[in-house]
């Protein structure tokens, strides 16, 4: 079995333990496969969004590849936040590294829910800004989530909370 999806890495592909990785490269680690901070695998998700729970890519530039995974796979999810569909495997093949270009134009074809997610987690320049804006000017909770983390405007929800209530 194989699953396909994507990793983030730091922007010189390393990752958070300091592994250097490159593309068209595969890789193997032996042990019992689990997921989590403690667990032995590398770590991948099905939507490219949701690996940036893991990097900081509101304050500093990550690298997203596209990724296969296959031998040992375990599969974790968190019901509580969201998450679904990640996976630690002991076999990956790190396939491509996606161009900035190529983030945003996935990022701009997700669904509400999922553009809010990629939102929080993955700073936009003003262009893209703009970009986002428009593709979703009918969605207030994206312009909510747009003011809120990309232009820090920390009082957006409490303006949309009076709006609603005046």
């Amino acid at each position: 079995m194989q699953v396909e999806g994507f990793k983030c890495f730091n922007e010189d592909l390393t990752n958070r333990y300091g592994k250097k990785f490159e593309v068209g490269f595969s890789y193997h680690l032996d042990g019992n496969i689990i997921f989590g901070n403690s667990g032995n695998g590398y770590h991948m998700c099905q939507n490219f969004e949701d690996t940036l729970r893991y990097f900081d890519a509101m304050k500093r530039i990550v690298t997203i590849c596209a990724v296969a995974g296959s031998g040992t796979i375990t599969e974790a999810y968190d019901d509580y936040y969201g998450w679904y569909n990640m996976y630690a495997v002991s076999d990956i093949d790190i396939k491509q590294k996606l161009s900035r270009n190529e983030i945003i134009s996935m990022a701009l074809s997700l669904p509400e829910n999922r553009v809010m997610r990629f939102l929080q987690l993955y700073k936009l320049s003003p262009i893209e800004l703009i970009l986002f804006k428009e593709t979703f000017s009918s969605s207030y909770k994206v312009q909510d989530c747009i003011s809120y983390y990309q232009e820090n405007d920390l009082d957006t929800y409490i303006k949309r909370k009076e709006y609603k209530n005046g």
